[in-house]
């Protein structure tokens, strides 16, 4: 997977049309739905920046949030006077002082898992540090997504500090997407500096996340479109995951 180093830095500029508000509500509602303490301990895995983080706290929750990218959690450290507690970790090797009421993760974080054994460890460690009755709420992006918009396709914006070229390229049988990404950062001198890097995510059906989360020792598990929170639709891009 990517660790997100020099993309970091303009991350959040070409991310801000994601609907964090309306992930935020869903999350709300899940967490109502399912009794999680408005001020309980919330558990983010790739917190990358800390838009969701920051959302959650916000709200009154106490967060712990990890990642593996140093450089998303600069960012994150430095946007925030909240008492958040951001951590340098790879999920696959989540370790807490101690539960929490609900544990979430956004953006397709979960996709970068390429194995299902490391999927499979960190839904086995998540469910070892959330109380009893507590909830994990996470998305993915659907195979369909892969296969049908992102595919074999390029997309480009251009700004005025910074630009970039995003190749995707989706192994069908691997199930496999890389995206290759070129950065064009204005530098102080006013020239651009060209940063290059790879990221890999996989595409997983419902049934086999279903049932590794089962296996790993859940026993309730909903999937839901991401957008509609509603039964997943064959177009549906992204999934969500509510398992207790």
């Amino acid at each position: 997977m990517g660790s997100y180093e020099n993309f970091a830095r303009v991350y959040d500029e070409f991310m801000d049309q994601t609907p964090y508000d309306l992930w935020c509500d869903h999350i709300l509602k899940i967490f109502s739905h399912y009794h999680v303490p408005q001020d309980g301990s919330i558990l983010e895995l790739g917190c990358g920046t800390g838009k969701m983080t920051r959302r959650l706290a916000a709200k009154g929750y106490e967060l712990t949030a990890i990642d593996n990218s140093l450089d998303m959690l600069e960012i994150a450290r430095s946007k925030t006077e909240d008492p958040i507690l951001y951590v340098f970790q790879d999920m696959t090797e989540l370790e807490l002082p101690g539960k929490v009421d609900a544990a979430i993760s956004v953006c397709d974080c979960m996709n970068y898992l390429l194995e299902e054994e490391d999927l499979l460890e960190t839904f086995r460690r998540v469910r070892k540090y959330l109380k009893l009755e507590g909830v994990f709420f996470f998305d993915m992006n659907s195979r369909y997504k892969y296969e049908h918009l992102l595919a074999q396709n390029t997309f480009a914006e251009d700004r005025e500090d910074a630009s970039f070229i995003w190749d995707n390229f989706y192994d069908e049988e691997e199930r496999v997407n890389e995206y290759q990404i070129s950065l064009f950062l204005r530098n102080p001198e006013g020239t651009y500096d060209k940063f290059e890097e790879d990221h890999f995510q996989k595409a997983y059906e419902i049934k086999e996340v279903r049932d590794l989360l089962y296996q790993a020792g859940f026993e309730k598990v909903r999937a839901l479109d991401a957008e509609s929170l509603e039964e997943p639709a064959k177009e549906s891009q992204r999934i969500c995951y509510i398992a207790q």
